[in-house]
């Protein structure tokens, strides 16, 4: 088929590059939005516990990332624009699902789904974005998509925090579904009748079914492990089975396949290599962490919903324009050395959360919250230029979906793994603090006697002060667990920026072209 090489001019470009854009935005902040009103969704369906209103967050997450092979392989047979136009429609109907449901069985399918399509959207929105603009202004391009991908972080869980206090939780969905409907409309408008060119490839079935059980076996433990009491139950103990074959099986046909729906030989440079697992293992714990404390200021400091997402909102003042001009920036620079400090301002900054010893308050947050701002946003640009280093042609585009991939699935793990972390530490400090109180078992407050005798005195029954006083050590012990969650990150981001330095440096420019192919690799490398 012959290509339409035309490209949109004016008011239209605008109109287009502005419709892409927004629909990033929606479907990015569908993770951290959809967070922040999991207790609303918990107490909507049915008075679930919010650890199971969770897992719409995890196994959204996972759907993402397995939807980034299926756009390449759709839209080499049918065209960018045609399949983002399609799975637009889906998402809408996804999210149609995901807003009617009124028990969580009917919920995540919805999540799922809407994960998957949005893991195509997303790919094929930033190439469609970057083939209209001429080359001088491409640039111009990765460094807009740099500051869409720290909206969701931001104004995403602002917005979302308001639509779940002032509105309802379902209103994230509608947006879903008026946002996906009306960009499927726009942009198959301006591009009716644009041609492409078929490229023909083998997609690796069998492969891809084996990456999903492992993920969703993996997930299904970490989502359920608290509340099941781990492999006691005979669901988990089925799920590891199957992760247990699944795994072996998936690198050894990997290894061998000629088109693989992840190619573990990129893993021989070792530069994509310690890129990879810094940026994998970063993500797990910002994304965990980020997940965790908005979920926690609603239920232990007592926030409302939109007052926890103005929490979020501070850090776009800052990221914003520090995301916009990076990615010139490490041009010009050893992005190890931005790498370096990123990781030890973020080990800085957790670590600073991380001493948090009493309950704490919107300005008391405020400057935290700045200073991850700034290095959060300079967390993924950095890691971007290093995993494309040495690399070129299919390689290259090869790594991109493979980060973005395995950097997703990882972002879903940690937000199980820090709750864990969060829910396991906290019995422990319980004890403490009944032993600084006098007593060897938390329900036993025995020695508190003469405190329980002035309060009833005053007329306070010791029943409601004993009460009292166990809720308010539980919540202590909760933070002081939440403490440990940070501090834990901390200390992940120590040993990375000690990693960080085993890769080879990237003092000589490599790659200064703005062709569209380097410039794709870079926006879904960076894009979180």
């Amino acid at each position: 088929m012959i290509v339409d090489k035309r490209p949109l001019r004016g008011w239209r470009l605008w109109l287009f590059t502005a419709t892409l854009a927004f629909i990033t935005i929606v479907v990015l902040s569908n993770i951290p939005g959809y967070t922040i009103t999991v207790p609303h969704v918990a107490g909507s369906l049915g008075g679930i516990s919010p650890s199971f209103g969770a897992w719409g967050t995890t196994d959204h997450m996972v759907g993402l990332a397995l939807g980034l092979p299926f756009a390449r392989w759709f839209s080499g047979r049918f065209g960018d624009y045609r399949v983002c136009v399609v799975a637009m429609l889906l998402y809408a109907c996804a999210a149609w699902v995901c807003a009617s449901s009124e028990k969580l069985w009917q919920l995540l399918p919805g999540r799922i789904a809407l994960g998957v399509f949005g893991g195509i959207i997303l790919p094929l929105a930033q190439s469609l974005a970057l083939r209209e603009f001429p080359e001088r202004s491409r640039s111009w391009v990765v460094g807009l998509w740099g500051v869409l991908s720290m909206t969701p972080f931001t104004l995403g869980v602002f917005v979302c925090g308001w639509f779940a206090e002032f509105s309802s939780w379902r209103a994230l969905f509608y947006t879903d579904m008026v946002v996906g409907a009306l960009g499927a409309a726009l942009v198959s408008a301006l591009l009716y009748g644009r041609g492409f060119n078929v490229r023909m490839a083998r997609f690796d079935f069998v492969g891809m079914i084996l990456l999903t059980a492992i993920a969703y076996g993996v997930q299904t433990i970490f989502n359920m492990g608290n509340d099941f009491d781990w492999f006691a139950s005979p669901i988990l103990q089925a799920a590891l089975i199957v992760v247990a074959i699944a795994l072996p099986a998936f690198v050894i046909r990997e290894l061998g396949e000629r088109n693989p729906v992840l190619d573990l030989r990129l893993f021989r440079h070792r530069i994509y290599a310690i890129a990879t697992i810094c940026s994998v293992f970063g993500f797990l714990i910002i994304q965990g962490l980020l997940s965790v404390f908005v979920f926690q200021l609603q239920l232990l400091v007592g926030y409302t919903s939109s007052l926890a997402g103005r929490v979020y909102l501070l850090m776009f003042v800052v990221a914003a324009p520090v995301v916009a001009i990076l990615h010139e920036l490490n041009k010009a620079i050893d992005v190890r050395l931005v790498s370096f400090f990123d990781f030890v301002g973020l080990a800085a900054t957790l670590g600073w959360f991380g001493l948090f010893d009493r309950l704490a308050w919107f300005d008391q947050l405020s400057w935290p919250m700045l200073s991850l701002g700034v290095f959060i946003a300079l967390f993924f640009a950095p890691l971007a230029s290093l995993a494309m280093h040495g690399l070129s042609g299919a390689q290259l585009i090869r790594a991109a979906e493979e980060l973005a991939l395995l950097r997703t699935v990882a972002g879903a793990f940690g937000i199980s793994l820090l709750a864990v972390v969060q829910f396991r530490r906290s019995p422990l400090h319980q004890l403490e603090l009944a032993d600084h109180l006098g007593g060897r078992r938390f329900a036993s407050l025995d020695l508190l006697a003469q405190t329980v005798a002035k309060f009833e005195a005053a007329g306070v029954s010791s029943a409601a002060v004993t009460r009292r006083l166990v809720n308010l050590m539980r919540e202590q012990s909760a933070l002081l667990a939440l403490n440990d969650a940070f501090l834990a990150g901390a200390a992940v981001f120590v040993a990375l920026a000690i990693l960080i330095w085993f890769a080879h440096p990237t003092l000589i420019a490599f790659w200064r072209r703005d062709d569209v192919a380097h410039l794709r690799t870079e926006e879904l490398m960076e894009t979180p």
